[in-house]
């Protein structure tokens, strides 16, 4: 028995291919994946690439000189990288500290400030704290050697 003309017609139209609907909307699922996937990357790669390097922060230097008893007006600067601070690994960042009295009273203000130790001379970070420190030296507003004025 042969298939009539009419079935044969009805074959030939009906291929098994995609709409262009379907292509269209596969290809953006595709896009939508690659781009999430992509990102991931991109923020897993900046990740590694800030815990390569160290992380500067002012709080040691701060925390040395909460540490004293006595606290001397002036700048003082130094290296990160000395052994009693952080140690070798810090060696390419200094540290600027100003000392300043800030009330009769021995309460001075200690600003620290962290900046690369070669090229840019940018301040990474910054700290400021105020400490009391009676058996501190006369400073400027006690008549002190820093007097203003003088």
């Amino acid at each position: 028995m042969r298939p009539t003309p009419s079935i044969q017609a009805g074959r030939r139209f009906r291929r098994g291919g995609f709409t262009l609907l379907e292509v269209m909307v596969a290809i953006g699922i595709f896009f939508i994946g690659s781009c999430a996937i992509l990102d991931l990357v991109s923020s897993s790669l900046k990740n590694v690439r800030l815990l390569q390097r160290p992380t500067v922060d002012a709080s040691p230097i701060l925390a040395r000189y909460a540490a004293t008893n006595s606290l001397i007006e002036g700048t003082w600067q130094g290296s990160l990288g000395e052994p009693e601070l952080l140690g070798k690994e810090y060696r390419d960042y200094n540290y600027i500290v100003n000392i300043v009295e800030i009330s009769s009273n021995h309460l001075f203000s200690v600003e620290c400030a962290i900046m690369p130790a070669h090229g840019k001379r940018a301040v990474l970070s910054d700290m400021t704290t105020i400490l009391y420190r009676p058996q501190s030296p006369k400073g400027s507003l006690d008549g002190g050697p820093g007097m203003v004025g003088h």
